[in-house]
């Protein structure tokens, strides 16, 4: 059996009790970054094994974790925060599940989209989730493509790429579309900033620096 299993964004203690089970029982645990999962799991007084599982040794690793999984151990996965498979490793795991008949079951839990969307004050009836942008490639021709969504859009960006991104957006989408940027979900300076994208732009413009992983959630067109 394989267990897909989120953890926090940020408060430790967003851990659910059930996935707190989960990762004790497993056989072993694949994790995006073993060093932040070992810190999770001393919180939490939990031993089992680590290894790593990410985006740049998953195709290599796959075939032995089938095998492993087949056997009749159960493994547990998880990325460094929020849900596996949305922005990080779980898909080609969970595919070659489906493809060789191997039970697997997700469990619920933390994911930075959902309350950035739900804070932002924009509708949340309906919405679109780009995630990450492409990085450099093709990057205005999605933002081309987001500017005609009527839906709510909702995206991930770096701290250190958020402002460039932004002026990119003003460009395609316009200075007065209205945004909530959520910088820090869920820890101690937790931050919405919400206005036009030139107002949330010329906010971050104005600061020394800027932490914290982001989440960006964008009105949709007018019809």
């Amino acid at each position: 059996m394989l267990y897909l299993v989120p953890t926090p964004i940020g408060n430790l203690g967003d851990l659910t009790y059930r996935a707190g089970e989960v990762l004790s029982s497993a056989d072993k645990i694949l994790a995006e970054d073993t060093r932040q999962a070992k810190k999770l799991l001393r919180h939490y007084e939990i031993d089992t094994a680590v290894e790593s599982f990410h985006m740049h040794n998953e195709h290599r690793r796959l075939n032995g974790i089938v095998e492993q999984l087949q056997s009749g151990m159960e493994i547990a996965q998880i990325s460094d925060a929020g849900m596996p498979g949305i922005s990080d490793p779980g898909y080609l795991l969970v595919r070659a599940c489906v493809e060789n008949n191997i039970p697997l079951t997700v469990l619920p839990g933390a994911s930075a989209f959902l309350p950035a969307l739900v804070a932002s004050g924009l509708p949340c009836d309906r919405f679109y989730f780009e995630g990450f942008l492409p990085p450099k490639k093709g990057k205005n021709k999605r933002i081309q493509y987001l500017s005609q969504s009527e839906e709510t859009v909702v995206l991930y960006e770096s701290p250190h790429k958020i402002v460039k991104t932004l002026r990119r957006l003003i460009e395609f989408l316009g200075a007065d579309r209205a945004a909530c940027l959520a910088r820090e979900l869920t820890k101690l300076h937790e931050e919405f900033i919400r206005g036009s994208l030139e107002e949330i732009c010329t906010e971050l413009e104005s600061r020394s620096k800027i932490k914290g992983e982001i989440t960006l959630v964008i009105e949709g067109k007018k019809k």
